[in-house]
């Protein structure tokens, strides 16, 4: 699904995989393992690649017949992960463009970002499992497992996981622009 966008982008673009690569930064062998679904993108790599595409990250994951009825499936889920893999992302939702539902599993000590940042969204992040601190325009909040926090995404963000357990949590964006 990603790889077969990751083509259909790189093609509508007039693009070589040698020439997005180089444009994106990245090896030409992690492009055509993303196309051909042989690896999983980091946030770092989309964004890399949204940029070279003039476009935000969610237009990576647009899926134009995307179905009106979606079931997500434990291991049939596309899978996002952060740099050296402190974060992973299962999406739950279709690439429709109008909501997006990811599940997150962050290791002890990480972050969703170096610094925090805002885009045009509404979010609410769900605690599933363990302890995330979310920051949020400069304020700090702990959140528990069945704690949600609802904001508007223009002001800046990010989460963290400052406990010594791994947490889980639900994440919904919308409209989807990271």
């Amino acid at each position: 699904m990603l790889g077969e966008r990751l083509r259909e982008l790189r093609l509508s673009h007039k693009l070589t995989l040698r020439e997005l690569a180089k444009q994106a930064e990245v090896s030409p062998a992690l492009l055509s393992q993303l196309e051909n679904g042989v690896t999983e993108p980091s946030l770092s790599t989309l964004r890399k690649l949204a940029t070279v595409f003039q476009s935000e990250i969610s237009a990576l994951f647009s899926e134009p017949n995307a179905p009106m009825v979606h079931v997500s499936r434990p291991g049939e889920r596309m899978r996002l992960t952060a740099p050296q893999g402190e974060i992973s992302y299962e999406r739950l939702t279709p690439g429709r463009g109008d909501l997006e539902v990811l599940q997150a599993t962050m290791a002890p000590g990480s972050v969703s970002a170096a610094e925090a940042r805002g885009h045009e969204s509404t979010e609410c992040v769900v605690v599933l499992q363990g302890e995330v601190v979310v920051e949020i325009d400069g304020d700090r909040m702990v959140l528990v497992q069945d704690e949600s926090v609802t904001f508007d995404s223009r002001l800046p963000h990010r989460f963290c996981n400052e406990s010594t357990e791994p947490a889980r949590y639900l994440l919904a964006v919308t409209p989807p622009t990271p």
